[in-house]
């Protein structure tokens, strides 16, 4: 599998220049904007749209999947007032997960796991105001639609609560997006365990490093999270309300658990690899033992047939009727002599 090139500012370009994917998927922006006593939601709309609604309710969620157009990019970002550096990184998918304060903006980028054959992520960045929050993602599809859905029936407090409590549900639905894409990794790695035991080979010993690669970006991925987690609540911003940094507390217990279960499939994945060259090198030694009996078997037929092939001026064959017979008796009683032996000794699975 091909990584995608990630395109970057050409070097010496302007700080806050934009740089879009010609390949990138055109923006479609989605919009909830709600409070207590109702909601909008808007499934496509655009900035023009955005700006008129915005500031009628307590709380507006823009949504925009895909990243090719800059001009819109930037629109957004005057709407909401973004700084120019956070949106370069928006385009720039490279950027490692952070969390950076503007004073009346706060900017956080995550990345969203999906896991099928292969780990994969995308970039996710997270804009919190006082009154809104604007996501960016590489892709449609994404891990909020139960965020979605609360919104919509009014579920719990996040009609009543504001924007924080908006962006707390929305990085934890990314975060409890880990926990099964860590369960599948852990039956994955239950599998390769039966079968390193039923079947070594060299087929298992690749797979069980893809795992290990798998494990190794779920943890680049999610490390930095919790120690952006950890900014958020050392430094206190009023973005962010005393009652919302309760749940923000809850967020990164999230993601230190998440951590424990990456360590721990890691370790078990080490485990696997020396239990699989132990396995390889037990069926290797089976192998030995019965090709050793097998030729201890042969060696004392292989003298008497070199005796019986030496030049004697008489050939006890010819000259005795029973000479072939009583050799290749001999040679039977010697044999099964030692079988009988072998067997005894524990050698072939007897007593």
């Amino acid at each position: 599998m091909t990584r995608k090139r990630r395109r970057r500012p050409a070097p010496g370009t302007a700080p806050g220049t934009i740089v879009v994917d010609p390949g990138a998927k055109k923006p479609i922006l989605r919009l909830f904007s709600y409070d207590g006593t109702g909601i909008e939601e808007m499934p496509e709309t655009d900035v023009s749209s955005i700006r008129k609604i915005l500031g009628r309710r307590s709380v507006t969620w823009v949504n925009v999947d895909g990243l090719g157009d800059a001009d819109t990019i930037l629109a957004l970002g005057e709407v909401f007032g973004l700084h120019r550096l956070s949106l370069e990184d928006v385009a720039s998918l490279h950027q490692r997960p952070k969390v950076e304060d503007y004073g009346q903006v706060l900017y956080l980028v995550a990345r969203m796991g999906s896991a099928g054959e292969r780990y994969e992520s995308e970039q996710i960045s997270f804009f919190l105001g006082s009154n809104f929050v604007v996501t960016f993602q590489e892709n449609p599809g994404d891990c909020f639609d139960p965020v979605r859905e609360r919104i919509r029936r009014g579920k719990g407090q996040i009609r009543t609560a504001g924007a924080s409590y908006l962006a707390y549900a929305l990085l934890d639905a990314l975060l409890d997006h880990y926990f099964p894409i860590l369960e599948r990794l852990g039956d994955r790695i239950e599998e390769l365990e039966r079968e390193i035991l039923d079947h070594p080979g060299s087929t298992v010993l690749a797979r069980i490093h893809a795992v290990r690669r798998d494990l190794l970006h779920v943890r680049r991925d999610v490390w930095p999270v919790r120690d952006a987690l950890g900014v958020l609540l050392r430094d206190a911003t009023p973005l962010i309300p005393p009652e919302t940094r309760l749940w923000f507390r809850d967020l990164q217990d999230h993601a230190f658990q998440i951590m424990d279960m990456t360590e721990t499939s890691r370790e078990m994945t080490a485990g696997l690899v020396e239990a699989h060259m132990s396995s390889v090198g037990n069926r290797m030694n089976e192998v030995m033992k019965v090709l050793t009996m097998i030729a201890t078997i042969f060696i004392p037929l292989t003298f008497i047939a070199g005796v019986y092939g030496m030049n004697f001026r008489v050939m006890p064959e010819i000259e005795w009727t029973w000479g072939y017979p009583f050799s290749l008796g001999l040679m039977g009683i010697i044999a099964f002599g030692l079988v009988v032996w072998f067997r005894r000794k524990g050698w072939l699975g007897g007593h």
